[in-house]
């Protein structure tokens, strides 16, 4: 860039003899030299005293005001600006930041409040003095280095003498020119025991806690440099079943963002709320009022996913050291600062062993002075320096004692004694004050000789005076990851049209589908074996010919997709099972051998791995005689996508019919009950089940003593008044009391489930009847409580009451008098029965043998069945 001179003549001539100056150079210099002054001055904390040159000046001015009481922060910040070379905001503004932190400085007044986001009273109301942390740790002018401040007029000191972590402690965050910096803050009693075990020579790991507390993840913190993440939850607990409590938010958020957040993902869709309150005073107390069919389990999870209730914070450990930005770890940071430390200690103590030395070399010139008379030695001297030589050689013949020779202006202090104190003088006292400074100059040494000691007890006792109240406010804790798809709310209809291949929210005209979410993927399978996953639109194109829809799950290894196709336009059958977890959004993928003229002759999508039976009818065409055979999917091992398939026949298929549902082929699964929501799930909310097979069952008993098994479907519904919902033990004996309304009395019965498939009644039909307790335990206990006062609790072993008798008995009478109620107690110990162990033979199998695969075999044309492994023609072959 150049500045014309408007004097310069067409031809180039200069009428001024003026010259083009070019500011290039001068721009490099000057945005280098503030840039240089953002970061060393404004924006970035040194790592000696932890502080930004704002803040050391504010707490200078603090301790230039400090008498141990109150200062306005106006008074404050005026005399702050002899300091620092800006405006008043700027520097109320770092005040408030500092006092907010707790450690510093005792407030009074309205600081503000983290918690809400409300800011501070006008400067002019609030008032502020040091704490007594503060002038412990950060303060002592025998050991500050000093500088001129901006405009000469006072001294500033470089760095403040902090003997503790402050950087770790309060953290910083700043952004300068072309850097940042973010130290996240540490649990004060913890930096604490890290620094004493660095002094110990011992490994440690510190991990940051805020102020606000929440939950948090530090798994990848990765020592505060840059890279790391800190993933921070709010703390939410269930009130009740229709309500929410906030106590604890994240830090770097208020109520106020919070709540915002919570509305803004509640307009939107992703959750659903009735509404909210916000309680916050002292502590955190956000209400969240839940509608009636809405899980509180999966509302949290919703929370964390979609609003400020999880955030992730990206520390950047940038600190100035020697006048230049480094990036360094906490744990350097750390180590730095207790060494350093350490040696503030040792300096501290040198000059106090000097200072003691120094009293002590006085005082026994001040003893020998007067104890030897050799005042009375001047009194003839009409000079000073006359004077002066009379009392050094008075002193000489009794200093061979002292510890450093005895200059002029020691010589001038005995001359300032005073008459007074010469003629009061007390031997004896004067010999106690050496002997007690003696004391202390080896007290003193004695710590220079175990520093680290020192150093170690010195931290002791600062967690001993200060770590009240401190203790860590963050829980730590690993998350599990939530994933967006399963929480959020689905409140979006998907339709799809079929024939034209047209799937979207838009297309109200045809076949609904499921609901879903804008964010939710949908899988999409075609006649001609095509499948393709796309994210949830309004309107797309899919392909003609639609067979399924489904909402995508990611990484679902249960859902197994069961189907056989025809290979081109009159190629062979195959059969074949495959889950789908992941593939590229958008693109097309052929599952039916890559042709292109392939169709889906029978597909079924199973959302837990079930494999049913299907009949194979064949065309009638030349000498087939059998047209007709079942096949089991359960047979046919499950593989990848893109696999072919094994063959089924190679002639004309006609029709392919469902034989029988089929049961799950994988390994067990865990389900969950939501009581809120009365559905169950797999996705961990609610109570445990239990692990389920295909084979186990549910077992359900209702209020009314109706008893049934169902499967374990998440699809199921459940009445309002069941009582017990478990995994059904088929051997386990059922207990329970009922009353009788035809017979007016109480029975105690105990049976097994006869019939599975079957909702039986197993009290009594009549209208007064009614169930009193159930228990499915092996050995349960009641005690019954009368209605007469008069009649003792009585104990009911219902084992010893009763024998498993039918369903339908009538069971054995309880009582004729009237009960109260009756409790369930603990049952008794039940022991399994150990089964023997029996030696199996078996024939020896030689594992160098060729193992020939199983062949289920299809009819093909000749009566005859080839029983080959080889033979293509008419079997499947399961690897």
């Amino acid at each position: 860039m150049t500045i014309e001179n408007p004097n310069i003549n067409q031809d180039g001539s200069n009428t001024n003899h003026e010259t083009i100056t070019k500011v290039t150079g001068m721009f490099k210099e000057w945005f280098l030299d503030y840039a240089s002054y953002v970061i060393l001055e404004r924006a970035v904390p040194a790592i000696n005293d932890g502080l930004k040159p704002v803040q050391r000046r504010i707490m200078q001015s603090m301790k230039d005001l400090d008498d141990g009481r109150y200062n306005k922060v106006a008074n404050i910040v005026g005399h702050t600006m002899q300091y620092h070379p800006h405006g008043d905001a700027s520097i109320a503004d770092a005040l408030v930041q500092v006092g907010q932190k707790e450690l510093l400085i005792d407030m009074q007044g309205n600081w503000g409040n983290i918690l809400t986001g409300d800011r501070a009273a006008a400067s002019r109301y609030i008032e502020a003095r040091l704490s007594k942390f503060a002038l412990e740790v950060i303060f002592n002018p025998k050991t500050t280095l000093w500088q001129a401040s901006y405009d000469g007029r006072r001294k500033e000191p470089i760095n403040l003498p902090v003997k503790f972590p402050l950087l770790l402690a309060q953290g910083a965050e700043g952004i300068a020119v072309g850097l940042s910096t973010k130290v996240v803050p540490h649990n004060f009693i913890e930096l604490i025991d890290a620094s004493i075990k660095i002094l110990k020579g011992k490994s440690f790991t510190i991990l940051p806690d805020f102020q606000t507390g929440g939950i948090a993840d530090f798994s990848n913190y990765n020592d505060g440099l840059r890279g790391g993440k800190i993933l921070v939850r709010a703390k939410i607990s269930v009130s009740d079943k229709k309500s929410l409590i906030i106590s604890e938010i994240p830090f770097g958020t208020t109520t106020t963002s919070l709540i915002d957040s919570i509305i803004k993902a509640n307009d939107k869709g992703k959750i659903k709320i009735k509404h909210i309150e916000d309680n916050t005073a002292a502590d955190v107390e956000i209400l969240i009022h839940l509608p009636n069919d809405v899980s509180p389990d999966k509302t949290i999870d919703a929370l964390y996913a979609f609003t400020n209730c999880e955030i992730s914070i990206s520390p950047l450990s940038c600190i100035i050291q020697d006048n230049k930005p480094i990036f360094i770890g906490v744990s350097e940071i750390l180590s730095i600062s207790t060494n350093q430390t350490l040696g503030l200690l040792k300096q501290e103590l040198e000059i106090q062993r000097n200072e003691l030395e120094e009293q002590w070399h006085f005082a026994s010139l001040e003893r020998i002075f007067i104890e030897n008379r050799i005042y009375r030695d001047i009194e003839e001297e009409s000079t000073w320096d006359g004077v002066i030589k009379a009392i050094d050689a008075g002193l000489k013949p009794h200093i061979g004692h002292l510890k450093r020779a005895i200059h002029e202006d020691d010589i001038v202090k005995l001359t300032e004694i005073r008459i007074k104190k010469i003629s009061k003088f007390d031997l004896d006292k004067a010999k106690q004050f050496i002997e007690s400074l003696e004391d202390k100059i080896a007290e003193v040494n004695n710590y220079l000789d175990n520093l680290v000691d020192f150093a170690i007890s010195y931290f002791k006792n600062l967690k001993t005076k200060y770590g009240k109240g401190k203790e860590r406010k963050t829980e730590i804790r690993a998350f599990d990851d939530i994933i967006a798809t399963k929480v959020v709310m689905r409140n979006t209809k998907l339709y799809v049209n079929r024939e034209e291949g047209f799937i979207g929210t838009a297309l109200k005209k045809d076949d609904y589908v499921t609901d879903c979410s804008d964010i939710d993927e949908i899988i999409v399978f075609l006649n001609n074996g095509n499948m393709m996953i796309t994210k949830v639109s309004a309107k797309t194109f899919i392909g003609k010919d639609i067979i399924h829809v489904a909402i995508f799950k990611k990484n679902d290894k249960r859902t197994i997709y069961n189907m056989l196709y025809r290979s081109g336009k009159s190629g062979p059958t195959y059969i074949k099972r495959f889950p789908v977890t992941g593939v590229t959004r958008d693109k097309s993928y052929n599952l039916a051998n890559d042709d292109e003229n392939s169709k889906m002759l029978y597909f079924s999508a199973n959302a837990n791995g079930e494999a049913e039976s299907v009949t194979v009818n064949l065309r009638a065409v030349g000498s087939i005689k059998k047209l007709k055979w079942d096949l089991d999917f359960a047979d046919l091992a499950i593989k990848g996508r893109g696999v072919r398939g094994n063959t089924v026949t190679k002639h004309t298929i006609r029709k392919i019919e469902l034989k029988n549902e089929g049961v799950s082929t994988l390994k067990p699964r865990k389900i969950w009950f939501d009581d809120t929501v009365q559905r169950l799930n797999v996705d961990g909310r609610g109570d445990l089940l239990g692990e389920f097979t295909a084979a186990d069952r549910l077992l359900i008993i209702n209020q009314k003593g109706i008893i049934k098994t169902i499967e374990p479907k998440l699809t199921a519904h459940f009445d309002e008044d069941m009582i017990v919902l478990e995994k059904w033990v088929p051997n386990k004996p059922i207990s329970a009391v009922y009353y009788d309304g035809d017979k007016d009395r109480y029975y105690v019965k105990r049976f097994m489930v006869d019939n599975p498939n079957k909702d039986e009644l197993f009290i009594s039909e009549h209208p007064k009847s009614k169930l009193e307790i159930v228990s499915t335990d092996y050995r349960p206990m009641a005690s019954v409580v009368y209605s007469k006062k008069s009649l003792e609790d009585e104990p009911l072993n219902f084992e010893e009451f009763i024998a498993i008798k039918g369903i339908k008995a009538l069971g054995n009478q309880l009582t004729k008098e009237k009960i109260k109620y009756i409790d369930i107690l603990e049952p008794l110990e039940y022991e399994p029965p150990v089964l023997e162990d029996y030696e199996v033979e078996s024939e020896d199998i030689n594992s160098d043998e060729d193992v020939e695969p199983i062949s289920i075999e299809i009819a093909s044309e000749s009566d005859e069945v080839s029983q080959s492994p080889t033979d293509e023609d008419g079997q499947i072959t399961l690897f």
